[in-house]
């Protein structure tokens, strides 16, 4: 009775193994959709926070003190160089100018009278009847006379700037700002600014890079500190307005500073634009994109491969034998649907796209061609 038990305890035994058997042959292996990785040509750019610096700009203050006569300017307005923005009571000057002007021909009537006296004293000293003493007398003053036009001639110069500087002018061609004087208001060289004004383009855009990123510029365009802002085949910037939107023109290094900051550790890079529509404001914040000259081959897969754990990113790649492979990889910058690999894996290599949650590292898999990542 035991080993009739025993035997049937066996082949139930026997008839379950083979059914799990059976039923693991005929189980299909999980569909996938993979993709190939794929090398593209593609244009390195680095991002950083740049800031608009206004190429001229300037506080305008009154030179001589005096009553605001004229107010000839309106907040915001567009000026052009030498445009009068501001009249200063004048009548104070004017009337200097006019006393300066007396005592400058009171000084050349005192000069002809000098020149005359010296040559009479010559002509008697040539004759003997005058005395040396006489004629060096006559000759010294002439020397004061000469000595006091030069001296009226300077002052009447002082008191004519003070008369033209009772209209201030525009310095450069600009936009002002707000005023802050009225008509009737006292002002003077102490007195608080009377508005500021802006150059608007060309406008500069500064930046900052670290000292690998400048290392590589120099070493790539063999240049030296001085050069890289006067190389022709220095890198195109871009940037990025504060709406989000990027500036429909490209700008130029034209200055790298002469140190790096201890601090930051950066050195300060200006590019010029020509800021035709004067989108980019003196002291706004802005995003800045430097482009490389020229592209380079990278190798790139669909970011939709791309999984992260604790140690990092990884992507599971399905090799010859149909099996799973997890795999860390070094990712660079993200383009569109793509990501640039830098490290683990080789061109051709099939990374899964769809399915992901359905495998695991070591399983057979029935991959499918989810399409190719790079149009043909």
């Amino acid at each position: 009775m035991k080993k009739v038990l025993q035997f049937g305890l066996n082949g139930l035994a026997a008839l379950i193994l083979s059914q799990a058997v059976a039923f693991a042959q005929d189980a299909a292996a999980p569909k996938v959709a993979v993709a190939a990785a794929y090398m593209d040509e593609l244009i390195d750019t680095a991002e950083f926070i740049g800031k608009g610096e206004a190429i001229d700009k300037v506080d305008i203050i009154a030179r001589v003190g005096g009553f605001v006569e004229e107010v000839l300017v309106e907040d915001g307005q567009f000026v052009k160089k030498g445009d009068v923005l501001y009249r200063i009571e004048d009548d104070t000057y004017s009337a200097t100018l006019a006393a300066r002007e007396a005592d400058l021909a009171q000084a050349h009537a005192n000069l002809h009278l000098s020149e005359v006296e010296l040559a009479r004293k010559e002509e008697l000293f040539e004759r003997q009847v005058g005395t040396e003493a006489d004629r060096d007398v006559a000759y010294a003053n002439n020397q004061v006379a000469i000595a006091g036009v030069q001296i009226a001639e300077a002052a009447v110069r002082m008191a004519q700037l003070d008369v033209d500087y009772t209209e201030v002018h525009a310095p450069f061609d600009g936009r002002v700002g707000r005023t802050t004087a009225s008509v009737g208001e006292l002002v003077g060289p102490s007195s608080p600014p009377l508005i500021n004004l802006v150059r608007l383009a060309p406008i500069y855009v500064e930046f900052s890079l670290t000292e690998r990123q400048l290392m590589n510029i120099m070493e790539q365009f063999d240049a030296t500190i001085a050069e890289v802002g006067n190389n022709p085949r220095t890198p195109d910037v871009f940037v990025v307005l504060p709406n989000g939107e990027e500036l429909d023109e490209a700008g130029r290094v034209v200055f790298a500073d002469n140190r790096i900051d201890p601090m930051t550790g950066t050195i300060t890079i200006r590019a010029q634009f020509e800021n035709k529509r004067g989108f980019i404001v003196d002291g706004s914040f802005l995003t800045v994109r430097v482009e490389d000259p020229e592209p380079r081959e990278v190798l790139m897969i669909p970011q939709a491969s791309v999984q992260r754990d604790q140690r990092g990113d990884f992507v599971l790649v399905v090799g010859q034998q149909g099996t799973v492979e997890q795999r860390y990889v070094t990712l660079g910058r993200q383009v569109e649907t793509a990501v640039v690999v830098e490290d683990g894996m080789r061109e051709g290599e099939a990374v899964i796209v769809e399915g992901l949650q359905r495998v695991r590292p070591g399983v057979a898999v029935d991959a499918v061609l989810a399409g190719t990542s790079k149009e043909e």
